[in-house]
C-alpha cells in the first residue's frame, strides 16, 4: 500500500472502500492507519503528526500523498490549491465514449453534501481533460487529467454527459463494479515538486488486479 516515504512525505495506494479521513461511521481511515504505521515503524512516543492535504472519495482507489511535517503540509496544501500538482486518473465509464476533449462545468453541492450537480455559472468551476483509451459495446476505458480538484468532479462531469463511472449508482450507473462500495475510478499518478527538497516526485499507483475482469 505504501509507495513513497521520506522525512517529509508519505504516499500510498488507497484501496477502494477505505475512508481518507474519519467520519461518523467509525470505519478505518487512511489518516489513522498512516499514524499507526509511522508510530510502529519508528517507535515514536505520543501523538504522530500526519497532515491530510487532499482526499480521495471512499469508493475511489489510487495515489494519495500525506505530509509528515507541518511545513510540508502547509506547502503541499498550497500546491494543491494552486493546481500545480499534476493528477492523472483512469476510469471505466458506461457506454462508448470516443476521441478526446475537455470538460468544463460549474459544480454545486446538494444540501445534504452527498451529491454534486452541474449548474450554469453557479458553483465552483471544474475542468478536466480526457482521452478515450479503448472501448467495447458496454464500457470505455478513459484516461483523465484533472485540472481542478472539486468534490465528486469526475463522477459528476462524466455522468452529466451520459457516461457514469461503472459502479457509481449515486451518479446514475446501471452496473455494479466488483462489489458494493467500489467504483471504477483510480488515481494513477501524482506528479509534483517536493515541498522541502524541491526535487520532482512521481507517485504511481497500479490499477487493482480485479479491473482485469472488465477486459475491453
Amino acid at each position: 500500500m505504501w509507495l513513497f516515504e521520506d522525512n517529509h512525505l508519505l504516499a500510498l495506494n488507497k484501496p477502494a472502500g477505505l475512508l481518507s479521513q474519519a467520519d461518523s461511521t467509525g470505519d478505518p481511515d487512511i489518516l489513522a492507519l498512516a499514524k499507526e504505521y509511522i508510530k510502529e515503524k519508528y517507535n515514536k512516543p505520543g501523538n504522530v503528526f500526519i497532515g491530510l492535504v487532499h482526499r480521495l472519495d471512499r469508493p475511489t482507489s489510487g495515489a494519495m500523498v500525506l505530509a509528515r511535517t507541518s511545513k510540508a503540509a502547509r506547502r503541499l496544501s498550497k500546491k494543491f490549491r494552486e493546481r500545480s500538482i499534476k493528477k492523472k486518473y483512469v476510469a471505466l465509464v458506461e457506454g462508448q465514449l470516443r476521441g478526446s476533449g475537455t470538460m468544463e462545468d460549474y459544480l454545486l453541492k446538494g444540501a445534504d453534501r452527498a451529491r454534486v450537480t452541474g449548474t450554469s455559472k453557479i458553483g465552483k468551476y471544474a475542468s478536466l481533460k480526457w482521452n478515450s483509451v479503448k472501448y467495447n459495446e458496454r464500457f470505455t476505458l478513459v484516461s483523465i487529467e484533472l485540472i481542478t480538484g472539486r468534490a465528486h468532479q469526475i463522477r459528476c462531469q462524466f455522468s452529466n454527459r451520459g457516461f457514469p463511472v461503472l459502479g457509481d449508482t449515486r451518479y446514475g450507473a446501471h452496473f455494479l463494479f466488483n462489489e458494493p462500495g467500489r467504483i471504477a475510478l483510480h488515481c494513477q499518478r501524482l506528479h509534483f515538486q517536493h515541498p522541502v527538497k524541491k526535487c520532482m516526485v512521481d507517485v504511481e499507483a497500479e490499477i487493482p488486479d480485479f479491473w482485469d475482469y472488465y477486459r475491453i
